[in-house]
C-alpha cells in the first residue's frame, strides 16, 4: 500500500483483518500520513485532497481502536492531543541551549565580522543569516528517526517536557523523512511560534468568551505549549522552524548550510529566508531585506541571526558562559507609533515603589493596542520633557513593553506644567520619600 503515490481509500473491513495484516496496514498508514504532513506543512506541496487525508486518518484511528496492542507514541493520531498530564516533567538537554548576544548597532556587527575573520587563516569566511523568530525555543529528540520527546529551553541546560503538545504541531515531524538511514539519536533545536492571523483569531475568540486577550503571539505560544492538557493546543495555528543540531550520533557535515539541507531531507522545516553570506555588505543587505519584509511575513521576527557557517571554526571560537562567540543577533529597531498623553498617573508597586505611567490615546504598535506606558521615574520624565497634552513617540521595548520614547513637537498641543511626584502615597496616604532615582 504505497500512500506516497496512490492514496487509495478502498479499505477492507477491520473485522476481516488478521493481526499481521492490521499491523502492516497501520504502519503503512502512519508512514503515508506523515509523508503527506511533510508535503503539506513543510514543503507546501500537497498531493492529496483534505477529504482523502481525513479518510486515511479516520482509517488509522479505526484500526488503532480495534487493535490497541499496536499503539504507538509517534502515531499521527496523537496530533489531536493526549490525556492531560498532572505536571510537566523536567528533562536534561542533550547540549546547552545557549542564548545569543544581541545588538542594534551596525558597528558591533562589523566588529563581529572582523573579529571572526582575524581568528582564522582561511582566505574566506562564510556566515549564514536566518530570521530571529519571536517565539519559544525548543529541543526535539529523535531516536532511530522517530519522535522521542520535546522540551522547552528552560534554563538552557534543563527544560520542561512538552512532548504531547509538540505532537499537535503538524510541522514537527513524528518520523523523519528521507531515504538515508536516520541517526540513532538526533537532538535538534528549533522555534515554535503562532501565525499572525491565527493569533488575531485566538484573541477574538478569547474576548468573545470574556477572557483576557494575549499580549502578543509569543505569549500565546508559550501559554499553549505548556498546557497540561495538550488538546488545548491541538488545531491552533502553531508552526515551527529548525536551525541547529544539539547532538547527533555520527558525523555532522562541515558547514551549517549542509546541516540545514539535511534538515530539509529529514522533513525538519527550515526558513526560506536563510542565506549564506561572505561579506559584511551581504549581511547588511540581508538585514535590510528582512526589515522590509517584516510586516509581510505570516509570523513575527525581531531580528537577523548571523552565524559562522563552518562548524570547525565555530568549535575554535568557542562559547562564553551563556552565549556562543560564533553567532550574533542583529535586532530590529523597536516598532514606533505616535500618540498623545492624556494624563500621567502614579502606580504603586507591591514593594511601595511609585512609578509614573502615561495614559495614552489608544494606538496600534506592531499589532498591539497600547493605551498606557511606563515613564519609569521623575528624572526620566524631566529628561525627556514630556507632559500631559504632549504628542509622543511610543514604542514596544524589545517588541513587548510599551514605553514613551520622546516628545514630538506639535503646534496643536496644549501642554500642562511639568510633572511632579506626589508627596503622599496615592494608595495609602503615607509620606513619600526618595531613594536614588525612585520614590
Amino acid at each position: 500500500m504505497d500512500f506516497k503515490h496512490d492514496p487509495s481509500t478502498d479499505f477492507a473491513s477491520v473485522r476481516a483483518l488478521s493481526k499481521e495484516d492490521a499491523k502492516n496496514e497501520i504502519e503503512a498508514l502512519r508512514e503515508g500520513i506523515e509523508y503527506h504532513n511533510y508535503l503539506y506543512y513543510v514543503k507546501g506541496e500537497p498531493r492529496i485532497s483534505d477529504a482523502v487525508y481525513d479518510q486515511l486518518l479516520g482509517r488509522l484511528q479505526e484500526l488503532e481502536t480495534a487493535f490497541p496492542e499496536f499503539d504507538s507514541a509517534d502515531s499521527p493520531t496523537r496530533r489531536v492531543g493526549a490525556e492531560p498530564s498532572s505536571k510537566l516533567e523536567r528533562v536534561q538537554h542533550h547540549g546547552p541551549m545557549l542564548s545569543l548576544t544581541a545588538t542594534r548597532d551596525r558597528e558591533e556587527i562589523a566588529d563581529f565580522v572582523n573579529r571572526v575573520g582575524e581568528s582564522t587563516s582561511a582566505e574566506r569566511v562564510t556566515f549564514t543569516t536566518e530570521p530571529k523568530f519571536d517565539g519559544v525555543s525548543i529541543e526535539v529528540v529523535y531516536e532511530n528517526g522517530r519522535f522521542k520527546y520535546g522540551a522547552t529551553r528552560g534554563d538552557g541546560m534543563t527544560g520542561e517536557d512538552i512532548s504531547d503538545t509538540l505532537k499537535t504541531v503538524r510541522s514537527v515531524p513524528l518520523r523523519l523523512q528521507g531515504g538515508n538511514r536516520p541517526p540513532a539519536l538526533l537532538a535538534v533545536r528549533g522555534e515554535v511560534f503562532m501565525l499572525k492571523q491565527g493569533f488575531d483569531e485566538l484573541n477574538t475568540e478569547r474576548m468573545q468568551k470574556g477572557q483576557k486577550p494575549f499580549a502578543n503571539p509569543r505569549n500565546a505560544t508559550a501559554g499553549l505549549i505548556r498546557q497540561l492538557d495538550s488538546k488545548e493546543a491541538a488545531g491552533r495555528p502553531l508552526d515551527a522552524r529548525f536551525y541547529d543540531v544539539l547532538h547527533m550520533e555520527g558525523s555532522l557535515p562541515e558547514c551549517h548550510v549542509e546541516v540545514l539541507e539535511q534538515f530539509e531531507r529529514w522533513g525538519l522545516k527550515t526558513d526560506t529566508f536563510n542565506a549564506e553570506c561572505s561579506s559584511l555588505q551581504q549581511i547588511e543587505e540581508r538585514y535590510d531585506a528582512l526589515v522590509d519584509q517584516r510586516e509581510k511575513l505570516d509570523y513575527e521576527v525581531d531580528g537577523l541571526v548571523i552565524k559562522v557557517a563552518h562548524l570547525q571554526l565555530r568549535e575554535s571560537l568557542g562559547v562564553r558562559q551563556r552565549s556562543p562567540r560564533w553567532a550574533l543577533a542583529w535586532k530590529f529597531p523597536p516598532r514606533q507609533e505616535v500618540s498623545r498623553i492624556t494624563d500621567i498617573v502614579v502606580q504603586v508597586g507591591r514593594t511601595g515603589k511609585l512609578t509614573p505611567v502615561a495614559l495614552l490615546e489608544p494606538v496600534d504598535v506592531g499589532g498591539v493596542t497600547i493605551s498606557r506606558a511606563s515613564l519609569h521615574n521623575e528624572d526620566e520624565i524631566h529628561r525627556k520633557d514630556v507632559r500631559v497634552g504632549d504628542t509622543v513617540k511610543v514604542a514596544r521595548a524589545g517588541d513587548v513593553i510599551p514605553e514613551v520614547q520622546s516628545r514630538v513637537a506639535a503646534p496643536e498641543d496644549h501642554r500642562e506644567g511639568a510633572f511632579k511626584m506626589p508627596s503622599t502615597c496615592p494608595a495609602c496616604g503615607g509620606e513619600v520619600s526618595r531613594e536614588g532615582a525612585y520614590h
